[in-house]
């Protein structure tokens, strides 16, 4: 294809991005208008949405400054001739939108909430509509902001760039951008780990107490930490998950831009994973209007309301990358489209996978659910169990996506052309990310429309209507995880091949040395590889620890409340919901100081250790043990909750029986497995190769090695 007709066809990147914006902003003014039920249902929400609002603020306020003193260290390798002059500013702007993302998401969801309890009043598909609409926005924002930015540097570097070659332009463009990736993961794991140990410290300290000590339910506006868990579910499962996504959406376009050019493929290759990013944009905003459902649906009803706006979304997804691949790279490389369809299928079957594991439909939770006649110990033993088991078929899946992208793109005969296509993987996995993003982002609305309708004293079909849509939520929860568990190792191999490529052009510009030596025998990537190895134990470590303190203080404090002010439990006093916020606010933002160090300071020191080859030796490493880490722990604990619900619902004696007692504790182990350290290692793995690309200069200048 002719270089002009390409660049005039790229403008449907950012027409895409604005397109996907602007039908946000109408979804958004669509639910504003909404009615908001009762005064005490108005009252609720607005505490939720003070408390939310609170914690973003500080914690942005605490991110600003590490994104100042990071600006300022790039700026003076910049200055010393290690990176381009634009890489801080990539930085920055990274970072900003990754954070926006999350913002705009979680400032819809804190309407929706309200609006979604008071819709179920009416009937439950009204209801479903105001929540689904919720998480809509936060994934076309998402992915509206991270592709208009995206074709915004492309064209600006392409254009300040253009008297170059295009063998040497592509390179120094997709090695700038590859920072504005940095800084949206440097941000996404601020917001996810901060946002996991606030919402799950709240979940579990109240759980705790209210649930298994006084008795209580979920939800009852008597526990002093309802309100904080409410908040969590937002800055957590919403503004945490809209960062991550947004990183890894990022991550995994500019990680195969970056492979476009090692492969060949000049700028034809760099506009594929963009304009498919753009095609399956526009099939997600189709995709949404398919999502209805009818009065009194049960949850395999709402489910495949659900599927049905996520698979047409692919197929549409599936059917324009053809076409794209076709007319951009010509018919001698229509391998890469199955690198595409790899992608896509792998992104369903790992959903899938979750879903069987999680969702007490099927024989696996159901199992874990029984075992909780024979005490706690037992449910803890066997989600352990369930959690390892279920490692197995997602490895396989994306071990046979790899596979299949890498040898049908042509990499048995161009190996840089396999690692593009392992890339194009990638993408196509996270491609339909607007309406994959929005059924689970809708899960926390719909779980603090119950919440709101329990504290209201809402009539019971309430809060039955919001039970099943929070049911629901669980489960499409945990699909999510899945699907961002699998896309976060495809884009992480992509990165380091993206890390490989930087190198050897770094090594050729030096001239010193030939190339890598990444043989298992070289004892520096063995040594490598057994550090990165133990990192996302290490991360998982500390973030469990973190969840544990914070919720260690929210019981301290949930006890004194219940034992100095005298009428909580009779109603005849309020509790001080605004302490527990207070309390989890200050320590996310403190707990979340060593993972963040950790994640950024390690392939850095061990490059400038074990050089270049050491470095690498972690990524794998990082990337191997991570992935089996964040699904055993995702799956582990979606299984808990799961099981504690099929419970509630009358299942071996009810709420309040033994067996409930049971579950809650397994639930409560597996809350910062399944929201907290299990969603946070998959930044890691992507971060550690963002920070390795960004430094391998340096890595190579002042390595011992």
């Amino acid at each position: 294809m002719q270089t002009e007709t390409l660049e005039a066809l790229l403008f449907l990147v950012p027409a895409s991005a604005l397109a996907s914006l602007g039908f946000a902003a109408f979804l958004s003014f669509r639910i504003l208008r909404l009615p908001q039920g009762t005064e005490e249902m108005r009252s609720i929400a607005a505490a939720i949405r003070q408390g939310a609002g609170a914690y973003l603020k500080r914690q942005y306020t605490t991110v600003s400054l590490f994104f100042v003193a990071m600006a300022l260290v790039l700026s003076l390798l910049a200055a010393a001739g290690f990176l381009a002059p634009y890489v801080p500013v990539a930085f920055l702007t990274g970072g900003f939108f990754s954070g926006l993302a999350g913002f705009i998401g979680m400032r819809i969801a804190t309407q929706a909430n309200v609006r979604t309890a008071a819709a179920a009043r009416e009937s439950i598909d009204k209801s479903l509509r105001v929540a689904f609409d919720s998480g809509t926005v936060t994934g076309l924002c998402v992915v509206g902001l991270g592709l208009l930015f995206i074709s915004l540097w492309y064209f600006f570097l392409n254009g300040n760039y253009r008297e170059l070659d295009t063998s040497l332009r592509v390179p120094r463009i997709t090695s700038i951008m590859l920072t504005f990736g940095m800084g949206a993961s440097a941000m996404a794991l601020f917001a996810r780990v901060g946002g996991g140990i606030f919402t799950k410290a709240a979940d579990v300290g109240a759980d705790l107490v209210g649930k298994v000590e006084a008795g209580i339910p979920e939800d009852d506006p008597r526990n002093p930490a309802v309100i904080a868990d409410n908040v969590g579910d937002n800055v957590g499962d919403v503004a945490g998950m809209g960062a991550d996504l947004y990183e890894s959406y990022v991550g995994s376009i500019l990680s195969t831009m970056a492979l476009a050019s090692a492969a060949g493929l000049g700028l034809g290759g760099v506009g594929v994973p963009l304009l498919l990013a753009a095609f399956g944009l526009l099939a997600s905003i189709l995709g949404t209007f398919l999502v209805r459902t009818r009065e009194g649906a049960d949850q395999k009803a709402l489910l495949r309301s659900l599927r049905r706006g996520v698979y047409a979304s692919t197929f549409l997804t599936a059917v324009l990358g053809w076409f794209l691949v076709l007319l951009i790279l010509g018919p001698d490389l229509l391998g890469v489209y199955a690198s595409i369809l790899s992608g896509l299928l792998a992104g369903i079957l790992m959903g899938l996978s979750s879903e069987y594991y999680t969702s007490a439909s099927y024989t696996p939770t159901r199992n874990l659910a029984a075992s909780s006649q024979t005490g706690p110990a037992t449910v803890v033993i066997r989600g352990l169990s369930l959690g390892m088991s279920s490692t197995v078929f997602p490895v396989v899946v994306v071990a046979g996506a790899i596979g299949a992208s890498f040898f049908l793109a042509g990499g048995g005969a161009n190996f840089n052309l396999g690692l593009y296509g392992v890339g194009l993987a990638a993408v196509g996995m996270l491609s339909t990310l607007a309406i994959t993003l929005a059924t689970d982002a809708y899960g926390p609305v719909a779980d603090n429309a119950g919440g709101i309708a329990e504290m209201s004293g809402q009539p019971p079909e309430v809060r039955d209507r919001t039970d099943a849509l929070d049911s629901l939520g669980n489960t499409t929860a945990a699909t999510g995880k899945g699907f961002a568990i699998g896309s976060a190792a495809l884009t992480a191999l992509a990165l380091i091949a993206a890390f490989q490529d930087q190198v050897q052009r770094l090594l050729l510009a030096d001239g010193t040395r030939a190339a890598m030596d990444l043989s298992l025998l070289n004892p520096r990537v063995l040594m490598g590889l057994l550090l990165g190895a133990t990192l996302p134990f290490l991360f998982a470590a500390l973030t469990m620890n973190a969840v544990g303190k914070t919720a260690e203080l929210i019981v301290a404090e949930v006890r004194r409340q219940f034992r100095e002010i005298p009428g909580i439990m009779e109603r005849t006093a309020a509790p001080d919901h605004a302490a527990c916020v207070d309390i989890c606010t200050r320590a996310a933002q403190r707990e979340i100081l060593a993972p963040a160090a950790l994640a950024i300071l390690a392939p850095i020191l061990t490059g400038l250790v074990l050089g270049v080859e050491g470095v690498a030796g972690l990524l794998g490493g990082a990337t191997a043990t991570g992935f089996l880490l964040a699904v055993m722990m995702a799956n582990a604990g979606g299984a808990w909750d799961n099981a504690k619900k099929h419970i509630e619902a009358g299942a071996y004696g009810g709420k309040g029986s033994s067996s409930h007692k049971a579950a809650v504790v397994g639930d409560t182990v597996g809350d910062p497995f399944k929201d907290t350290s299990g969603p946070s290692i998959n930044i890691l793995i992507k971060l550690l190769s963002m920070v390795a690309i960004v430094f391998a200069g340096v890595i190579l200048r002042f390595s011992l090695f």
